[in-house]
């Protein structure tokens, strides 16, 4: 890690803001959508640290430098033809790479002609002339990575931008390059790369440090970067990334990301996107699963970190439980969200906290707390009652699914899905569970549909939208889900894909307005 000054300003890009940044990976990456100033940001960048003593070279999209393109053949030309080790290597490398001898000889003028020779059906031929884009690129790249400057020696600073390095490479030969570069970075400590990409696969982040490197740039907004890590996002990222696949790594390139539990969720959600009533504001939004709410809690941690803004569509039991809620309760957007609340909701505050807590400070998860309490008490009166009556019909489904879950669980009050699934009951029965429960006890339901919905609110301001209903599954019109958990989800889902796949448009919108309606919310930009 190396400590740097810098400060970028670029009015016509985003207005009187200015970026800065200090810390500095040895492998950099400004990544960000077309149109938000990532070349403009890394050609101030490497003035800067030319200023400040290093060795810099820019290698632009179309593989020029700042010099002519004919310079710059005759630069590498005369890099491979003095230096033996780096032809040698770039040979090994290439012929190890496409499976075909790549040699370099000398023409007549002096210059060097890339050859390949196809062993397998013992002919030559002239790279230049047959060759893909592809390979002629990475001979290039490989040049600009194994060289140095023409004015730097091993002892000097040198930093490295490469702008859209992915230009032509296969995804193999872009994990390859990072490789490469990451090998280069072991040799010298005083060697910087910046590479200027829209592809995930050069997203390679192997520890938390790596995420300081990151650059994230935005339309119409100055860019965003990790300065430093607490030690408890650190621990968290260490346990995280082994498990960031190239997928999830789309959310770097884009503002306009969201981010749900499982792939269910993702395919349906991405079906009912060309749906929504202004699509165009939708545009480039894209739909990630990630495999669990703690993962969600990670994603919007790091998204909040690199302010890249990613939304977040999750289950009604996130509320309970897990990551996201204790991300979504230190979100400073919540935090501001809640105190300009303070006033306008002092009378709801105060039917539901005493006035001592009521003069301390509001959160999340104190609300969220509150909403707990609530819903063990009512546990506990309904279970009282149905020990000497019998329940009523519409609560039968209720009434079993809690059963079966205190049979599960030793402490079932305590898990998320019990009081998930009572809040589901409050929700849709909530006149048939007043019946059963003392009058003071009957007296909280009200405030328990509001609570739940002031939490609900709360959480958007963060950009993370909880299904009120339960899960995707309660919203589905080929079935009749009620609380969960959903058992046969696979089967669930292919019904109602089916169903999505051959209705009309107007059918669409009207069964399934409310996904659409919470998904309209989501992939807006304001």
């Amino acid at each position: 890690m190396l400590k740097i000054e810098t400060r970028v300003k670029i009015p016509f890009l985003w207005g009187k803001a200015v970026f800065k940044k200090s810390h500095w990976s040895q492998i950099n990456l400004i990544v960000g959508p077309n149109g938000s100033g990532k070349t403009l940001l890394a050609q101030n960048l490497a003035k800067q640290f030319e200023e400040k003593g290093f060795s810099v070279r820019f290698i632009k999209d179309d593989r020029q430098s700042y010099e002519s393109e004919m310079e710059m053949q005759s630069r590498e030309m005369k890099i491979l033809r003095d230096n033996e080790k780096i032809r040698s290597k770039i040979e090994k490398v290439l012929s190890s790479m496409f499976g075909k001898a790549i040699k370099f000889i000398e023409d007549i003028d002096g210059t060097l002609i890339p050859i390949v020779e196809n062993k397998a059906w013992n002919v030559e031929y002239m790279l230049e002339q047959v060759e893909c884009h592809g390979l002629r690129e990475i001979i290039h790249l490989l040049i600009n990575l194994y060289s140095k400057g023409d004015n730097s020696s091993a002892s000097e600073k040198e930093c490295i931008f490469f702008d859209e390095p992915e230009l032509h490479l296969h995804p193999q030969f872009q994990s390859f390059f990072i490789n490469e570069i990451r090998k280069e970075t072991q040799h010298s400590s005083r060697r910087l790369f910046f590479l200027i990409s829209h592809s995930p696969f050069f997203i390679d982040l192997r520890n938390s440090e790596d995420l300081i490197g990151v650059i994230a740039c935005h339309i119409n907004r100055v860019p965003t970067s990790i300065e430093e890590l607490s030690d408890e996002d650190d621990a968290l990222f260490r346990r995280f990334l082994p498990r960031f696949n190239t997928y999830h790594k789309q959310f770097f390139f884009s503002d306009n990301q969201i981010f749900v539990e499982g792939y269910t969720d993702q395919q349906m959600f991405t079906h009912l996107l060309t749906f929504i009533e202004d699509e165009y504001n939708a545009a480039g939004t894209g739909i990630i699963d990630v495999g669990g709410k703690d993962e969600l809690g990670v994603f919007c941690k790091v998204c909040s970190l690199l302010g890249t803004n990613g939304r977040i569509i999750t289950d009604l039991d996130s509320l309970f439980s897990g990551k996201l809620r204790d991300v979504a309760n230190e979100d400073e957007r919540v935090i501001g969200w809640l105190e300009k609340q303070k006033e306008r909701q002092a009378d709801f505050y105060s039917s539901i906290f005493s006035t001592k807590e009521t003069a301390q400070e509001i959160t999340l998860s104190k609300l969220i707390y509150r909403l707990e309490r609530y819903l063990i008490k009512i546990s506990q009166d309904l279970n009282k009652y149905f020990e000497e009556n019998n329940v009523p019909q519409k609560m039968q489904t209720l009434m079993e699914k809690l059963s079966q879950l205190r049979e599960k669980h030793e402490n079932a009050e305590s898990v998320d899905t019990y009081k998930t699934v009572l809040l589901q009951g409050i929700n849709s029965i909530s006149d048939e569970i007043e019946k059963c429960l003392p009058p003071e006890t009957a007296k909280t339901i009200p405030l328990i549909k509001n609570l739940a919905s002031f939490i609900l609110a709360a959480a958007e301001a963060a950009r993370i939208y909880i299904l009120p209903k339960g899960c995707i599954e309660h919203y589905y019109t080929r079935s009749n889900i009620q609380y969960m958990p959903v058992s046969a989800k696979d089967r669930l889902f292919r019904n109602e894909l089916e169903f999505i796949q051959d209705a009309h448009k107007k059918t669409i919108r009207k069964n399934y307005s409310e996904l659409i309606e919470l998904l309209e919310k989501a992939a807006g930009r304001n």
